[in-house]
């Protein structure tokens, strides 16, 4: 009687399919601590679907390690969007943001960390976007200037 090989060196159709565990929570009800703030997102979250709207701007402020990172992963899951990551320092001129924004979905998220960090230049950016969802910026110089304005999808920051 002939034994079936379990172990085998041959690659498996189902190899590549297997990763790894979060250890990172990817739904709000699996996030741990911050009792109170979780709360409050849950409000926000369920009130941004039932508008069928992006989730308001939120600020996620505190020492490094408390969550704000993964808090932008699991409001992104949440929403059924695509999160986006970079850092105050990273962005250094207008332009960087402008191509960060362009290419987001909308409902998607913006994670800044360290967004107290952010140049002047890209906060003049950063504040109409937030706002009307929108840019304006100049073309050329003198006589041949002219302001493009660059509609963008609704987002989270």
């Amino acid at each position: 009687m002939a034994k079936e090989r379990l172990i085998s060196a041959s690659e498996q159709p189902d190899d590549a399919v297997l990763t790894p565990p979060s250890v990172r929570p990817q739904r709000l009800d699996e996030y741990i601590g911050q009792v109170e703030l979780v709360e409050r997102l849950a409000i926000a979250l369920e009130a941004a679907k039932q508008r069928n709207e992006a989730i308001d701007h939120i600020l996620l402020h505190g020492p490094p390690g408390l969550g704000k990172t993964t808090l932008a992963h699991v409001i992104a899951h949440e929403m059924n969007a695509n999160v986006h990551v970079t850092s105050g320092p990273a962005l250094t001129k207008g332009g960087d943001l402008v191509g960060t924004l362009t290419k987001m979905k909308a409902n998607d998220v913006l994670f800044i960390d360290e967004i107290h960090r952010l140049p002047a230049a890209v906060e003049e950016f950063i504040y109409p976007a937030m706002e009307d969802f929108k840019i304006d910026f100049t073309l050329d110089a003198g006589m041949h200037a002219r302001v493009m304005t660059l509609n963008l999808e609704p987002f989270t920051l």
